[in-house]
């Protein structure tokens, strides 16, 4: 008997219906550590028996039968579904032993809390279980593409609850295609994010591929994540997309890249990232005489590790054939304290574009963004040269989400494939002209548009903003020292 599939707003309502029971118990940004494992047990467990009836219906039951994934005894799903009590330790054991038994999952369920009765108790355990029991999720029912969207919609979702966390991981999905589309990925090349959340830029990279009619099964995807649950967010998010060729580690890209080559980098083809604003929690001292010769142009200050993730992107690009679509706050195109670390870069010659985006595409900020775009060798046409591209106005806003519709991307790629200037939208500039204005970046300074005077007046507002808090921290600086030099001349 053929199984009725599950339509998608049936299967939305389903998951946005577990994540429901646990209001009123944990916080909205909590949802995820707890719904993802399950979502990804109970599509396992429904997986493995549906292998195991077409196994049995095929060559009887004498077979040995074929499993993607092995469930120990005692693992399963319905084994866990008849506790009633302490189910949250039952649930741990089910899904540590699915861990140990499958080396490729090791630690993908994460390190959610089961065993807490304060914030869990059984009675809303067993609630979730029975709500997520209501519906089976194999392929039959739920295809790998339906089921892999209904995992971006619940990472949506759960963007939107979790407030000023979401960007840790989640990045505007409009920005992240057009991103993909700049670097065009072919079959058979290696994708890179250094900072990966929940894997959105690596699935974009794939299904890129995917719709072209290429070979999605060639591209070989790494990323690496300093967040545990956000990482293991990343590995189910492939997984549910019926990826099984990725790399995905937690850790510290800057503190202790993983992937390397004996003391060097690994390098890729293609490197997307939306890497963490400006932080101020980094080993700076430590960057400065950098193991892997990621310093290429000098270390940024603490206050802001923008740089840090540029120069680790740039070396992490193949000599050839490497390129990178970075989306970063505006303020690394000109705040004058990275001028040396920018003048470098731009005197490297692996700048190729930059292109300006509107206010409210990073995830729950307003502010600016822009994307830089880098090669490791650039065509022989566009050396010495950067593309500046002005989208700042190529954006629909809606309430507080912002994104790009097609006809947005559509120009912001031919602007960029032409690498032309285009009256009041995208200007070719030479090298030596952006080092006479020291290295400065801001993309009015070469792109004029028909509202130029509200331009020039935002670039100053800014630049007025930026150094006024540089020149207020100098201050502080300079009085503490004076207080400190009157208070020792007080003393003698």
């Amino acid at each position: 008997m053929t199984v009725k599939p599950i339509t998608q707003a049936e299967l939305e309502s389903y998951l946005w219906g577990a994540a429901t029971l646990l209001r009123g118990y944990i916080d909205a940004g909590d949802y995820k550590q707890f719904i993802f494992p399950l979502l990804f047990w109970k599509r396992l467990c429904d997986v493995y028996d549906e292998e195991r009836t077409i196994s049995v219906n095929e060559l009887g039951e004498d077979f040995p039968e074929y499993h993607r994934f092995s469930l120990p005894w005692g693992a399963h799903w319905e084994d866990v579904r008849v506790f009633t009590s302490n189910v949250g330790i039952e649930i741990q054991k089910a899904m540590r032993a699915i861990e140990e038994r499958n080396p490729s999952l090791d630690g993908i369920f994460g390190d959610a809390p089961w065993t807490n009765k304060d914030r869990l108790s059984d009675a809303t355990l067993i609630n979730l279980i029975e709500h997520f029991s209501t519906q089976t999720l194999s392929r039959e029912r739920v295809n790998e593409d339906l089921l892999g969207q209904a995992y971006e919609y619940l990472i949506k979702k759960f963007a939107d609850d979790s407030g000023h966390t979401a960007a840790e991981f989640y990045t505007n999905r409009t920005v992240v295609h057009l991103m993909t589309a700049l670097l065009e990925p072919r079959e058979g090349e290696s994708v890179y994010d250094p900072t990966c959340g929940s894997g959105g830029m690596l699935l974009s990279a794939a299904e890129k591929l995917k719709r072209r009619g290429q070979d999605t099964r060639t591209l070989k995807m790494y990323g690496q994540e300093i967040n545990l649950m956000t990482s293991a967010i990343a590995r189910m998010n492939l997984f549910m997309h019926g990826f099984e060729d990725f790399k995905i580690v937690r850790g510290d890209t800057l503190a202790n890249p993983y992937f390397r080559q004996g003391s060097r980098l690994q390098q890729f083809e293609v490197i997307l990232a939306n890497p963490p604003y400006s932080i101020n929690s980094w080993n700076r001292a430590a960057f400065e005489s950098d193991p892997y010769g990621r310093n290429l142009y000098g270390t940024p200050p603490q206050g802001r590790a923008d740089y840090a993730f540029i120069q680790h992107i740039i070396a992490s690009q193949k000599p050839e054939t490497g390129r990178s679509a970075i989306l970063l706050p505006h303020g690394i195109l000109f705040r004058d304290h990275e001028k040396e670390l920018r003048r470098a870069m731009i005197e490297s010659d692996v700048v190729e574009c930059i292109v300006g985006l509107g206010k409210n595409l990073f995830y729950n900020s307003s502010m600016k963004a822009c994307i830089l775009i880098c090669r490791s060798h650039k065509p022989t046409e566009r050396q010495g040269k950067i593309l500046f591209i002005d989208a700042e106005n190529d954006v629909t806003h809606e309430r507080s989400f912002s994104y790009l519709e097609p006809f947005h991307t559509s120009r912001i790629l031919s602007a960029y494939h032409q690498f032309a200037n285009v009256d009041g939208y995208a200007s070719v500039v030479q090298i030596e002209e952006i080092l006479q204005n020291n290295g400065d970046l801001h993309i009015p300074l070469y792109v004029d548009s028909n509202n130029s005077s509200t331009k020039t007046s935002t670039k100053s507002l800014e630049q007025i903003i930026e150094d006024w808090n540089q020149s207020r921290t100098s201050l502080r600086q300079s009085m503490n020292q004076l207080f400190a030099a009157l208070k020792d001349i007080g003393n003698e």
